[in-house]
């Protein structure tokens, strides 16, 4: 018997155009909306300043070749916060958390989601949201490589998605950390990890 699924009619909220972008590749900004007040933090704020130049740039030019961009980022406890709250409070900050937040706040039309533990996919809507958008590639950028990136890339692996995860758009606390879970995440999770930079293969083309 072919049994077809419930109508679910289109849910409208507010005014303006809520659709989804569709798009192969997705770039996945974690935890860059940071507010580095964790043991280690001066260690990996100025490599973290550095990567998230880096990905503005690399979220300039994938914007411009219709890749969309979701911010997947740490509630850091608070679960009565939203990412505004989040990316506000950072903003305020002095030194390399407030900087990069101001640098790579969210443009119109990028997601956000806020996840509660270390993985983008761990409890929170990402699969569905990339399902929805028909997306095959992740480009997973952020903080820290060996840690929030690593494990994100891990589970976008387990199910099925290519990754890149680009080695100038990361950072971790010392070179080595970050150098080795570069070397697993492209090992194990068969991922890229070339600099964005010397990628342009793996770019779409507009």
């Amino acid at each position: 018997m072919d049994v077809k699924p419930p109508h679910r009619p289109a849910l409208t909220i507010g005014a303006g155009d809520n659709a989804l972008p569709r798009s192969r590749s997705v770039l996945l900004l974690v935890d860059f909306i940071n507010p580095l007040q964790f043991p280690g933090a001066d260690s990996i704020a100025p490599a973290a300043l550095r990567a998230a130049h880096c990905t503005a740039r690399l979220k300039q030019v994938l914007a411009q070749r219709g890749v969309p961009a979701v911010y997947a980022n740490d509630n850091y406890g608070t679960w009565r916060s939203q990412f505004s709250d989040v990316l506000d409070y950072c903003q305020g900050l002095p030194g390399e958390a407030g900087e990069i937040a101001r640098l790579l706040a969210p443009a119109e039309g990028d997601l956000t989601i806020l996840k509660p533990r270390h993985s983008g996919f761990y409890a929170t809507p990402l699969e569905l949201l990339l399902t929805q958008m028909h997306a095959h590639e992740l480009i997973v950028v952020g903080l820290s490589a060996d840690m929030c990136v690593q494990l994100t890339a891990m589970d976008a692996y387990l199910r099925g998605y290519s990754v890149w995860a680009p080695a100038d758009c990361t950072a971790s606390e010392t070179p080595e950390l970050k150098q080795a879970a570069l070397d697993y995440i492209a090992r194990v999770f068969k991922a890229e990890t070339c600099d964005s930079t010397a990628a342009a293969h793996r770019l779409p083309q507009p």
